[in-house]
């Protein structure tokens, strides 16, 4: 009896191998947590991959945009990334039509899942949610939203074509033409034959061939950027009198006021007819410059130059309603000033008034007169000759634009010295072209 009662005695009070019990009893914990840590990081780390991808993904389908193409597109960059539809259990849906967060539909969204095999959850039980190649797995998602951001895009030359010219730029063999750095774009066709004019971009709501280093047909037309401006041409006081400037030895003497010779200083010149220079022309005004109006009537350079000094700028308007006069440059000589770059007429250096529908040609434009020009020269109804280079004032900027109603391209056709239009006050015509995809969620 002592001896039944000193083994119980013993065995409730011995204490040795307690560890290697409670670690049977734990073992099946242990290896269940390991089992669900591990599977969780697996998770965590193929989804980080597929949301990486999705990101991808959903920015070249907004980027490439188009309704055939940008699915593929979005099928081509995962692909990258080792997810090909139908492989593994890859399954990638894209969408054009997804809800923006301003509510719009017209966002891209890219979906990635596949299936991810279980390591070790199934200690604990969890069979996953789906099979592959017949084993469990756990099914993993990502998603992305992507639109499809605009880029303006600026021309320094744009033909409106509003007469219906079918050609708003053209060229029959320029091989000397260089617009490199400069953008066009045309509201018909750009046709450049022979050679081009060397240009950045040509864009054309029409066809656009040959004019460019890249070229794009189809796109949007644009509208007169600066048809507002003659709201700032002040009202006509002329009184119907628009005086010619006297070719023959019995035509009646030219008024003082219709002539020009050496320092002007005045903020505006307001002339009724014809304006002729009789010696060289300085402009010496104070901001925000000189606005030379010639009303129904030409400007004739006899030879001579005009030129703004220092920080002086001019704006040359012609305007008037009698398409039967010339409502330009005649003469020859040079023209050397830039545009203002404050005030009403801030970057507009030539601006025939919109209204004015006959006499606008300009023919050997930066060759008779010569131009060196900073700013925009504003001619929506000319047909326009462009031979030489234009070349920037010699107290202005690095600028120049041209919007006509049709353009065409002879020999020597360049623009020398462009790119500092936005400090020299001109906002240059431009468009808002698709660009690069942008997340949005």
């Amino acid at each position: 009896m002592l001896d039944i009662q000193r083994f119980f005695r013993r065995l409730f009070t011995d204490r040795r191998a307690n560890i290697s019990v409670v670690a049977a009893l734990a073992m099946p914990v242990l290896v269940g947590s390991l089992g669900i840590g591990a599977e969780t990081a697996s998770w965590y780390a193929g989804k980080r991959g597929l949301q990486i991808a999705a990101d991808s993904a959903a920015i070249a389908a907004a980027t490439n945009g188009t309704p055939e193409g940008y699915a593929v597109e979005a099928r081509a960059v995962a692909a990258q990334y080792g997810l090909r539809q139908g492989v593994d259990g890859v399954q990638i849906t894209a969408s054009n039509a997804a809800t923006c967060p301003n509510g719009n539909t017209n966002c891209f969204s890219v979906v990635i899942e596949r299936a991810q095999p279980l390591l070790l959850a199934q200690v604990v039980g969890f069979g996953g949610d789906m099979t592959l190649n017949g084993a469990p797995a756990k099914r993993i998602m990502a998603s992305a939203v992507a639109i499809q951001a605009n880029t303006p895009r600026e021309y320094c030359i744009l033909a409106l074509a509003g007469s219906g010219a079918s050609q708003g730029i053209r060229t029959n063999g320029a091989p000397d033409a260089d617009l490199t750095g400069c953008n066009v774009m045309s509201n018909t066709d750009a046709q450049c034959n022979g050679h081009s004019l060397k240009a950045d971009v040509a864009d054309a709501h029409g066809v656009s061939d040959g004019c460019a280093v890249r070229q794009n047909s189809n796109v949007g037309a644009l509208f007169d950027p600066y048809s507002g401006l003659k709201a700032n041409i002040p009202a006509d006081k002329c009184g119907g009198d628009y005086y010619t400037a006297p070719n023959k030895k019995n035509d009646p003497p030219f008024p003082s006021n219709n002539m020009l010779l050496g320092i002007e200083d005045r903020a505006v010149i307001d002339v009724c007819g014809d304006m002729k220079l009789n010696g060289p022309v300085f402009i010496q005004s104070s901001a925000p410059g000189t606005v030379l109006i010639i009303r129904n009537g030409q400007l004739d350079m006899n030879g001579y130059s005009i030129e703004t000094k220092f920080d002086s700028s001019l704006t040359i308007v012609f305007t008037g309603t009698d398409n039967s006069r010339t409502h330009g440059f005649v003469g020859g000589g040079s023209l050397d000033f830039k545009a203002p770059t404050t005030g009403v007429w801030k970057g507009m250096a030539i601006y025939q008034d919109p209204r004015t529908t006959g006499g606008v040609d300009l023919t050997f434009a930066g060759n008779s007169p010569t131009w060196a020009i900073t700013g925009m020269v504003y001619a929506p109804h000319a047909s326009v000759t462009f031979s030489g280079a234009v070349n920037k004032a010699s107290n202005g900027l690095s600028c120049f634009g041209m919007v006509v109603d049709n353009l065409r391209v002879n020999g020597t056709a360049q623009i020398i010295n462009h790119g500092e239009c936005h400090q020299a006050g001109l906002t240059l015509p431009y468009s808002q072209m698709p660009g690069r995809g942008q997340l949005v969620s």
